[in-house]
């Protein structure tokens, strides 16, 4: 098989594609965390891809930051009673969690992929 040049980066994290040729979906469905078992495009196996917890541990640190100064704009600058926090907050950061979790995971794979992290690029 010939070796296709890796997608854009840029695209493979934003639209959550295929590291290698951009278009085949990088998860199972939309609204999950679970890599599909290859590209549905170029049959790009993901099983090199491995993350473990990196992509928890970089959105912990930017979600508390993100959620704690938006509560403290929220209560200090705009005055918003108490009562209205929880809801919004507790609807708002799983969102948020979810959107990024899904842009870090497919960061790291893209990142296993063009330092040649799959079995089958390699000579």
């Amino acid at each position: 098989m010939s070796e296709q040049p890796a997608a854009a980066p840029a695209k493979a994290i934003l639209m959550a594609r295929c590291p290698r040729c951009g278009t085949g979906r990088l998860f199972a469905r939309p609204f999950t965390l679970t890599l599909a078992q290859r590209c549905d495009h170029c049959q790009l196996d993901y099983a090199f891809a491995e993350s473990g917890d990196g992509p928890a541990v970089f959105a912990i640190f930017i979600l508390g930051v993100v959620v704690l100064a938006g509560a403290m704009i929220a209560e200090f600058k705009l005055g918003i009673p108490y009562i209205y926090h929880m809801p919004f907050w507790v609807l708002v950061t799983p969102l948020l969690a979810l959107w990024l979790l899904r842009r870090l995971k497919a960061t790291l794979m893209a990142i296993q992929f063009s330092q040649r992290g799959d079995e089958s690029t390699k000579s």
